[in-house]
C-alpha cells in the first residue's frame, strides 16, 4: 500500500495521490434524483461577516481578513448526513465510494485492535492514521467494524467526489464556503463558536472534539470516544447541529487564500484547483495541535481524500 507524500494539514489525515488538478462534474447518469428536502432550513441570506482577523495560531489558513459577503436564501440540511441515508443512497445506486475503489483509508490508530494497527502503514508527519485495507463507509475501521449500531452518526471515509455524488442523487448540492459558514454561525456576528466565545460556557460542552491529551488520552468527558450522533449536542441559532466538531465537512469550493476585501454576492470559490475546502474540524481535533473547531477555521484536502473523521451536509437553492 502506498501512501502520499503530500504534507498534510495538521489535523486532517494525510492526502492520497490527486488524481487531477480540477474534477469533472458529478453525474450519474439514469439515476433517479430524489429531491429530498426532509431534513433541511431555510436560510433568508443577506449580509455576514466572513473570516477572522486572528487565525489564532495558522496564519497560512487564510481565515481574514473579516470582510463582508451577500448571500441569497438557501436551504441547508441541519445535519450531516447520517449512515442510514447514505445506506439509502447506496441501496438505490449501487454506488462505489473512492476507498472502496482505492481499496484502503486511514482510519485512526486508538481505533483499531492490535492485529491491525501492527504493520499498518503510518505516515511519518501524522502517526495517529493508519491506511487500512478494507476500511470503508460501512466498514470504518476496516475488517469486522460494520455501522449496524450508527446508523445516526455521519458516513465517514467518503471522498469530495462521493459526497458530490450523493448530494447529486438527492437533488441537492454542496454548500459553498461562504453558506457553510454563514450557517454554522447561526445569526452570531462574529463568535468563535457558533453558541458564542467560550468553548465549554458554564462547563457545558457542545461539541464533540478531542479531550485529553492528543493522540494518546481521550476521556470523552463530552460524551464521545469517536463520531457523536448527526443530532447530538444542542443546535445553533438556526437549528444546525454539530457545525463545530464530530467530523469535517466538505464545501463545494477549489481551496484558495485569497479573498476580496470588498463585499461579494454568493462567491463560489476560484474556477479550478487541487483541493476543496473542508470545514467545522472533528472529534480529533484539539487545541494543542489544531483548534480549527471555530467557525471561521478552515483547511483543505484533496478531492478524492477520505478518512474516518470526513464527512458531509448538503445544501439547495431556495
Amino acid at each position: 500500500m502506498h501512501l502520499s507524500s503530500t504534507p498534510p494539514p495538521a489535523c486532517c489525515a494525510p492526502r492520497r495521490q490527486r488524481t487531477a488538478a480540477t474534477s469533472p462534474p458529478v453525474a450519474l447518469p439514469g439515476l433517479t434524483r430524489r429531491d429530498d428536502l426532509d431534513g433541511m432550513v431555510l436560510l433568508p441570506g443577506g449580509e455576514f461577516l466572513m473570516g477572522a482577523a486572528d487565525s489564532e495560531g495558522f496564519p497560512g489558513d487564510g481565515e481574514g481578513p473579516v470582510r463582508p459577503v451577500r448571500l441569497s436564501p438557501f436551504r441547508i440540511d441541519v445535519h450531516a448526513v447520517s449512515n442510514d441515508r447514505f445506506a439509502g443512497f447506496v441501496a438505490d445506486t449501487g454506488y462505489v465510494t473512492e476507498a472502496q475503489l482505492i481499496g484502503w483509508s486511514y482510519v485512526f490508530a486508538g481505533f483499531l485492535p492490535a492485529s491491525l494497527r501492527r504493520g499498518a502503514p503510518r505516515p511519518d508527519r501524522t502517526p495517529w492514521w493508519c491506511g487500512i485495507g478494507g476500511a470503508r463507509w460501512d466498514r470504518p475501521e476496516g475488517p469486522g467494524s460494520s455501522v449496524a449500531d450508527r446508523g445516526d452518526h455521519p458516513v465517514v471515509h467518503v471522498s469530495w467526489n462521493d459526497a458530490a455524488a450523493y448530494a447529486s442523487w438527492a437533488g441537492k448540492r454542496l454548500p459553498t464556503e461562504a453558506e457553510w459558514e454563514y450557517a454554522a454561525r447561526g445569526g452570531l456576528e462574529q463568535q468563535r463558536y457558533p453558541w458564542g466565545d467560550e468553548l465549554d460556557p458554564h462547563g457545558e460542552y457542545r461539541c464533540n472534539i478531542w479531550r485529553g491529551v492528543f493522540p494518546d488520552e481521550n476521556t470523552a468527558a463530552d460524551g464521545y470516544r469517536g463520531t457523536a450522533p448527526v443530532d447530538a449536542f444542542e443546535p445553533n441559532g438556526f437549528g444546525l447541529h454539530n457545525t463545530s466538531g464530530n467530523v469535517w465537512e466538505w464545501c463545494a469550493d477549489w481551496w484558495t487564500t485569497r479573498h476580496a476585501p470588498d463585499t461579494v454576492t454568493d462567491p463560489k470559490g476560484p474556477a479550478r484547483g487541487t483541493d476543496k475546502v473542508i470545514r467545522g474540524g472533528s472529534h480529533l481535533c484539539h487545541r494543542s495541535y489544531c483548534n480549527r473547531y471555530r467557525v471561521a477555521a478552515r483547511t483543505a484536502s484533496s478531492p478524492d481524500g477520505a478518512s474516518g473523521h470526513t464527512g458531509f451536509r448538503c445544501a439547495r437553492d431556495a
